[in-house]
């Protein structure tokens, strides 16, 4: 009695399998931009706006929330601004090190609904950068963004998550 019929059948499914496993990454990509899931906003810094649409208004909310363990507190001075696309808007955030050492964080934003988030455009956020804060060390960041002209019609309100993580370990080990 051969086995070799069930060895190649084995063989073609265990190709299939790491070929999948290999082209989840970039079908996970297509089905978020297909879909507007995910909310990643883009982390480079936007040009100005040149254009507003003055007869609409869509308002901005803001969270944030420190990854477990980190000693960071970061709010906006606004939970939530109305905004005309197009026209720029500044909002003010604080970031406090509740730490007795010398911290590096670095904020990571997400828009709600993701459709919206390439419509987001920041031009000056504390996302671009790490932000190293001393023990106990408060300072103020501003963000200023607008919301672009061809946000569709149906998204009247969107929210920016900022998760900030402590990587001053990180950096650390990575300077060793």
């Amino acid at each position: 009695m051969t086995h070799l019929p069930l060895l190649k059948k084995l063989v073609v499914i265990c190709i299939a399998m790491f070929a999948f496993a290999f082209a989840m990454v970039p079908l996970y990509d297509v089905f978020c931009d297909i879909t507007g899931l995910n909310g990643k906003p883009s982390l480079e810094q936007a040009q100005q706006s040149t254009l507003v649409t003055e007869n609409r208004e869509v308002s901005v909310s803001f969270t944030t929330h420190a990854q477990s363990g980190a000693p960071f507190e970061v709010k906006s001075k606004e939970y939530s601004v109305d905004v005309k696309p197009g026209a720029m808007r500044e909002v003010k955030f604080s970031a406090k090190n509740n730490s007795n050492e010398d911290k590096v964080m670095q904020a990571i934003p997400s828009v709600a609904p993701g459709k919206a988030a390439k419509y987001l455009h920041k031009i000056a956020c504390f996302c671009f950068d790490q932000q190293p804060l001393k023990a106990g060390e408060e300072l103020e960041f501003t963000l200023l963004f607008y919301v672009d002209t061809e946000l569709p019609s149906d998204v009247e309100e969107l929210t920016l998550s900022y998760t900030v993580f402590d990587i001053s370990e990180r950096l650390v080990a990575s300077n060793n």
